[in-house]
């Protein structure tokens, strides 16, 4: 079945995306709701994992954050991880008040920054019965010490400081890059692996994707400690996708989160880097790992 064009409300915010209807449901099936990471778009690769996912018979909700892509929102290219989180919830809400829908069997699937998201709405939310974290965004404090050398962090955070006092006398957001083929150029994600795939997945699938987010997003990203909360996620069965090679959301942070979860869960390491998980055969294992984990828990 074709996909469904979808928009929803979240907190009067109208966010839109794709519903991959379940293939060979007769009744009310599972539902799996997907979301992506700092400053991608849902055509960057989500869909590819929502066909796989719809034709195992799962239902799959995709959609773009706030402010970004295909949905509403200002200041556009504004990331809050707290708000995009809260909105991954008005998702589900969305979602299980369709008729093809089980309420009752609800996973969530996130990658990269998302894979923060879905760690921190699984923590809270218990109409989430499997989530799957791939890749995943552990710690704002964390990726700051290790992106930002420590004679430069004054810098970085009196230019936060003097980006509150632009906003609170209201300036416009300032902008700067989302990647730059400069390693040592300031964006919000230097390396040139970012460069790389998100230049290349833009000009080849993405087009709505733009290379620019507000300064502001970085604070917001910063304040992120969806690793602290792991523990409460239990009895949710949890299934977390790391790459080895991550320089990007740095798999050592991912494997001392795993640690402090409890049962039931799940760890799959894959021998690559942080964006080989959306194509190729890492994009294989992991569409497959996650695929299998939400049918063995909401069958």
């Amino acid at each position: 079945m074709p996909r469904e064009d979808i928009e929803f409300s979240a907190d009067n915010v109208t966010l839109r995306g794709w519903f991959y209807p379940a293939e060979g449901a007769d009744s009310k099936g599972p539902l799996v709701v997907m979301v992506h990471g700092l400053s991608a778009v849902k055509e960057m690769y989500l869909d590819d994992y929502a066909e796989l996912f719809s034709r195992a018979g799962l239902n799959v909700l995709v959609y773009d954050h706030r402010n970004f892509g295909a949905s509403d929102g200002v200041p556009r290219q504004h990331i809050d991880s707290i708000t995009q989180a809260r909105d991954l919830r008005h998702a589900i809400t969305y979602a299980t008040g369709r008729e093809d829908v089980d309420p009752g069997r609800v996973g969530i699937w996130g990658s990269s920054h998302g894979g923060g998201l879905v760690l921190s709405v699984a923590a809270v939310d218990r109409r989430v019965r499997a989530v799957v974290a791939q890749v995943p965004f552990i710690s704002g404090s964390g990726q700051m010490t290790r992106l930002v050398r420590p004679d430069f962090l004054p810098t970085v955070r009196a230019q936060l400081d003097g980006e509150r006092r632009n906003l609170y006398h209201g300036g416009e957001p300032t902008l700067m890059p989302a990647v730059d083929a400069d390693p040592l150029a300031p964006a919000l994600m230097s390396s040139t692996e970012s460069w790389e795939f998100f230049t290349k997945t833009a000009q080849d699938r993405a087009p709505s994707w733009r290379n620019e987010v507000t300064l502001g997003s970085l604070e917001r990203i910063v304040e992120f400690e969806p690793g602290d909360g792991i523990h409460r996620i239990s009895p949710t069965p949890l299934l977390m996708i790391v790459a080895d090679q991550d320089i990007s959301a740095y798999a050592e942070l991912a494997f001392e989160a795993y640690e402090r979860a409890l049962q039931p869960k799940q760890l799959v390491v894959l021998p690559c880097g942080h964006f080989d998980v959306y194509t190729g055969a890492a994009f294989e294992a992991s569409s497959k790992t996650a695929c299998e984990h939400f049918l063995r828990v909401l069958a």
